[in-house]
């Protein structure tokens, strides 16, 4: 009877310690989950510094050798990171299969890969993505408000902007073929893709002046479509304003165990995603 009570006790500490690591690793309402993930940012931050000193040559032949240390203790860091990451959900599968679950592992493979494919580790620059986090850590409530808003009007939107795209594709193409009818070969307009190509520059006001119309007619036409590029860049946004809510909420770092959904209020007892059951939100004292 005793053992099998001390068994059932270390079993419920098992599973303390693993939600512990999970409230400290994914939320950031706490002082400890503060503090992991300000360190965790403050690492990503001095890896990708030490990878982009190693690119260049002259600190490379003077610091070499302690840039590859660094980069090793920052990547053997983040690979434990990630087993903890994978350890603390009740789905490893869904949060590897997630945005961040790839990034996660994205950022420790390319300095494994360096022993097969040489130069690989320049490839650890990915690791600025999970710098994302940052919004998380300092609870800019107010900026992941405007961030879901902004979201869900892009969402809303996406059919009236695949119109406004098609609309402008064609207007491309007319205008591409007109202008190599027009100025044909002499003035650098060779082919068909090539006028489209200066269409799309015009129109979005780039000019990167590599190729130009020549004949009075040409330009003429280049008028039109630069005072329709300036017409059109209003367009998408008026489309998204139209869509724009005020978010009633505001978010926390809540996250769900199962999928690691975060942004649940409060009071949810239930993820908004997968429908797993919330543990009890701690607030930060």
């Amino acid at each position: 009877m005793i053992a099998r009570e001390t068994f059932g006790d270390t079993i419920d500490s098992m599973i303390t310690l693993r939600e512990r690591l999970r409230i400290i690793i994914f939320e950031a309402d706490t002082p400890a989950g503060r503090f992991f993930d300000v360190a965790l940012l403050l690492a990503i931050l001095g890896s990708i510094l030490a990878v982009s000193l190693e690119s260049v040559t002259s600190i490379r032949m003077r610091a070499g050798p302690v840039l590859v240390v660094a980069e090793w203790v920052f990547t053997i860091g983040f690979t434990i990171e990630y087993v903890l990451r994978l350890y603390c959900v009740q789905a490893p599968v869904r949060y590897a299969r997630s945005f961040f679950g790839l990034v996660d592992l994205l950022a420790v493979l390319p300095t494994y890969l360096s022993f097969l494919i040489p130069g690989a580790q320049g490839l650890t620059v990915i690791r600025v993505l999970r710098l994302l986090r940052v919004f998380r850590v300092l609870k800019l409530a107010r900026f992941l408000g405007e961030a879901n808003v902004l979201t869900q009007a892009l969402h809303a939107s996406r059919h009236k902007v695949a119109v406004f795209l098609g609309t402008v594709s064609c207007i491309v193409v007319i205008m591409g073929s007109a202008m190599y009818l027009i100025e044909g070969p002499e003035a650098g307009f060779t082919s068909i893709p090539r006028g489209m190509y200066w269409a799309i520059v015009t129109m979005t006001t780039v000019g990167y002046g590599d190729i130009a119309p020549q004949s009075v007619p040409g330009q003429g036409l280049a008028a039109i479509l630069m005072i329709m590029g300036y017409a059109i860049i209003a367009v998408p946004t008026g489309i998204v304003s139209a869509e724009l809510i005020q978010a009633s909420r505001v978010p926390t770092t809540r996250a769900c165990a199962e999928c690691t959904t975060e942004g649940h209020d409060w009071d949810a007892k239930y993820c908004k995603d997968c429908g797993g059951e919330l543990h009890l939100a701690v607030r930060e004292p």
